[in-house]
């Protein structure tokens, strides 16, 4: 019931992931709501069911009141459904705060993690990036960003099937001199594990494909995904006004079809479903609150994908494998408070 255009969004792209994956979905909320967007669609397959609910968190609540005053959301209901096993996975459209409350205080935080991270996917000149966090922590220290880099590596290892994905710490320069304290800190820790650690990157080296997982604090991180978002919207509508500014630019752009086509694929936020909730004990997916049917379908199977790769069972493992490091990046951060 979250999102802008739900539950009809929804609704088809539970239809055509259960379609393609041939898996179970429940769609939790409104039944008759639900029940009317089915039969749009002339949908009896026997993968989809519906759970009902009586409430819905709104985009504006408050995240940890929605939560604990509106036991009967189609939010809420969706996490208990998890932890009950009846379901393996929640994706949610809806209030992205509220979910990652839900996901921290009803399904806790994994063993040895200090602080759950919002991952995304990023478009690259060759292929995708994984950008964590990008708002779930505003103030980090470096155990946060430390654990951070773990959990995206092994997300875009087990999930994204990334052999040996090279790790970069976002920074304002590629030097190891620059950076912040936190930085600083955060490029001494990862440098001492065993992960594919690449140093520093900037800003413009995220889109260029050479690294496969960029780790920086949650108001950076949330900076960048959103500057990049509306980078993409500017310059669309910046060539579609040039486009139709002239005829030689109409025949040149369909000449160019093609290839316009696949940049805009490429880009496309939908293509990459949901972010993924890191170091939670369980699966959450949270998704655009303007995702289409596609970015809903895509979103179900990156939490197919998560739950079938056992990600979480390798984040605890890698975390403690590395907890030597943490332990002494902890104490670091607390003294030098």
């Amino acid at each position: 019931m979250g999102g802008d255009y739900a539950p009809a969004v929804v609704v088809e792209g539970a239809i055509q992931a259960a379609a393609e994956l041939d898996i179970p979905i429940i769609l939790v909320g409104d039944k008759d709501r639900v029940e009317e967007e089915l039969r749009k669609h002339k949908c009896s397959d026997p993968n989809i069911s519906i759970r009902h609910t009586s409430e819905i968190v709104g985009m504006d609540e408050s995240p940890a009141q929605a939560i604990r005053k509106k036991k009967d959301s189609s939010l809420k209901v969706c996490f208990d459904l998890v932890k009950s096993g009846e379901a393996s996975a929640v994706v949610s459209a809806g209030n992205s705060g509220a979910a990652m409350a839900a996901g921290i205080f009803l399904f806790k935080k994994l063993k040895g993690v200090e602080r759950p991270a919002i991952a995304v996917s990023v478009p690259t000149m060759k292929g995708s990036a994984v950008l964590l966090d990008v708002g779930g922590n505003v103030d980090c220290k470096p155990i946060h960003l430390f654990q951070f880099a773990i959990m995206g590596e092994v997300y875009a290892k087990y999930a994204l099937k990334k052999d040996r994905p090279r790790i970069g710490l976002l920074s304002n320069g590629e030097e190891e001199a620059k950076g912040n304290e936190l930085t600083r800190e955060t490029h001494a820790l990862i440098k001492k594990t065993s992960l594919n650690y690449i140093g520093y990157v900037e800003g413009r080296d995220i889109y260029r494909g050479d690294v496969d997982v960029v780790v920086a604090d949650g108001f950076v991180g949330n900076v960048v995904l959103k500057l990049s978002e509306g980078l993409v919207e500017a310059v669309t509508t910046m060539l579609r006004n040039e486009i139709m500014a002239s005829l030689p630019s109409k025949i040149g752009y369909i000449l160019a079809k093609g290839a316009f086509q696949k940049l805009k694929k490429k880009i496309d936020y939908a293509e990459y479903g949901g972010a993924p909730l890191l170091g939670i004990d369980g699966v959450c997916i949270i998704s655009h609150g303007r995702s289409n049917p596609k970015a809903m379908k895509n979103a179900i199977f990156r939490a197919y994908e998560y739950s079938k790769g056992r990600v979480n069972a390798h984040v605890m493992e890698e975390i403690e494998k590395n907890c030597a490091h943490g332990s002494r990046g902890r104490s670091e951060a607390v003294s030098g408070s």
